[in-house]
């Protein structure tokens, strides 16, 4: 079986059934490497979407009825599941996402980690007992599924934006609609076919494709809904977190970032070239998270860049069907011309472009691992997150300054920082406007820890212990006896 045979057409997912649109509508699917129409999506319209709701309504009446106990069952055999599957799953988001396999496949089982880790959760959503004034009250605080959640995920990782939120809300007994990717439908559906099989009762998980602004805007102010949760562009997180509110709907928001790296000259060097390097170009900078702008200070700041320079001049960019390759395409086309836009308007206010730069053939998105130094805050790139394979560099003298230059833009999703001093460490752990901070190590993005933003990258967790208590509301019982 070849890699252009392998991959099959999506369905939607309604009420247990995999179903087309109603109208018969499809969108096509395109491998990134090779420009080639691989399959296609069912695109959803009204009656599709109707339908979900019907269905996530039924699914909610059983599955908040259904135990914590039996819920964490049913979703550590898809855990189980999705491990066995992994290799297959893997290849489909290759085909249509153009990370190399390996890449996919870490991803995947990734998934079936925080699978696992809101499973136990789901065993956990204590509430509490509230001592009473009088003889005889009891006061009870406890926790229940909020309702029926719409989520909305993007292209970059199909699985891990996806799993987080289906995971939280199942644990919590709520009912999901997920508003999946067009561009990377496959690999998503195979990880709600995981928990279809698992046994989890028809109406709890539903999948849907289509035109991202018409759904959204059907879905949200819907009275079925009760939250909703949505990763992508800030503008777009903007305007969704508005609409939820007019309907005093829940949402946690996961959007875009324009992460610091930060080198202080104390830093184990190579360490830090090694493990930015890495986080830089995974997904080829297709990650929220990426660390962006490259903050070194200015008496290890040429050795730094040279280091990283060498760095991207080494990573084979390539199909990720091939041996060897560590980067794959761009997964949309459009991005190309953004970059180059992004690149030309930096190298003009002054910056130094030191390898990259352009794009790589006539066929397929492919694009240079880039390192531009010297950049002047002035460079659009230093503003507008270029989400591509591209390390910007300036250099810095103090802690304060660099500091500043940090917390300059409306962004605070994630920051990363390699220095020898304990106290600098300290210092950055609590001052840097963001979410996450990791220093020394990229530590972000496990199961059981945080995953989510501040200021303009939004609000919510995403991971951790915390992640779950989005997906439950607080009700109070106070009974007296006799």
């Amino acid at each position: 079986m070849t890699a252009a045979t392998a991959y099959t057409d999506t369905l939607l997912l309604i009420d247990g059934e995999w179903r087309p649109a109603a109208e018969g509508r499809t969108i096509d699917v395109v491998n990134p490497a090779t420009d080639e129409v691989i399959g296609t999506v069912a695109h959803a319209t009204r009656p599709d979407l109707d339908a979900a709701l019907a269905a996530v309504d039924r699914g909610f009446k059983v599955w908040s009825a259904t135990s914590a106990y039996e819920r964490s069952k049913i979703m550590r055999k898809a855990a189980d599941l999705l491990r066995e599957r992994a290799g297959k799953i893997a290849q489909l988001m290759t085909l249509e996402q153009g990370k190399p396999v390996a890449e996919a496949k870490g991803e995947v089982l990734a998934g079936a980690d925080v699978i696992d880790w809101f499973a136990e959760e789901a065993r956990r959503t204590y509430g509490q007992i509230i001592p009473a004034r009088l003889p005889g009250v009891t006061q009870m605080a406890i926790k229940l599924p909020v309702g029926p959640v719409a989520a909305f995920t993007p292209w970059n990782f199909p699985i891990n934006q996806v799993v987080r939120k289906l995971s939280a809300a199942i644990a919590a007994g709520c009912s999901i609609i997920v508003k999946a990717p067009e561009e990377t439908p496959a690999s998503p559906a195979e990880l709600l076919r995981v928990f279809v099989d698992a046994g989890i009762p028809a109406g709890v998980v539903n999948l849907v494709y289509g035109v991202p602004a018409e759904i959204s805007e059907y879905l949200i102010p819907h009275p079925v809904i009760r939250k909703i949760s949505f990763t992508g562009s800030t503008p777009v997180g903007k305007h969704l977190a508005a609409l939820a509110g007019q309907h005093m709907k829940l949402a946690t928001m996961e959007l875009g970032g324009h992460a610091p790296a930060i080198v202080f000259g104390d830093a184990d060097i190579d360490k830090a070239v090694k493990v930015l390097a890495a986080s830089k170009y995974r997904n080829a900078g297709q990650v929220c998270v990426s660390p962006t702008r490259f903050l070194v200070q200015e008496n290890v700041y040429e050795r730094v860049v040279d280091a990283f320079t060498v760095a991207a001049k080494s990573i084979k960019v390539g199909n990720g069907w091939d041996d060897g390759t560590q980067m794959g395409p761009l997964a949309n086309e459009r991005r190309i011309p953004v970059l180059q836009e992004l690149i030309a308007d930096a190298v003009e206010h002054g910056a130094r472009l030191t390898t990259g730069g352009g794009r790589i053939g006539n066929k397929g998105n492919f694009f240079e691992p880039t390192v531009l130094a010297d950049v002047p805050v002035e460079a659009r790139i230093m503003n507008e997150e270029p989400f591509g394979p591209v390390a910007i560099f300036r250099s810095f003298d103090t802690l304060d300054e660099v500091i500043e230059e940090a917390n300059r833009l409306p962004f605070g999703l994630a920051s990363y920082a390699f220095t020898g001093s304990a106290d600098t460490a300290n210092q950055l752990g609590l001052r840097i406007e963001a979410g996450m901070t990791t220093i020394n190590h990229n530590g972000l993005a496990l199961p059981e820890v945080p995953f989510g933003g501040i200021k303009d990258s939004g609000h919510g967790t995403e991971g951790g212990s915390e992640a779950i208590n989005a997906y439950l509301s607080t009700k109070f019982v106070t009974q007296m006896s006799g």
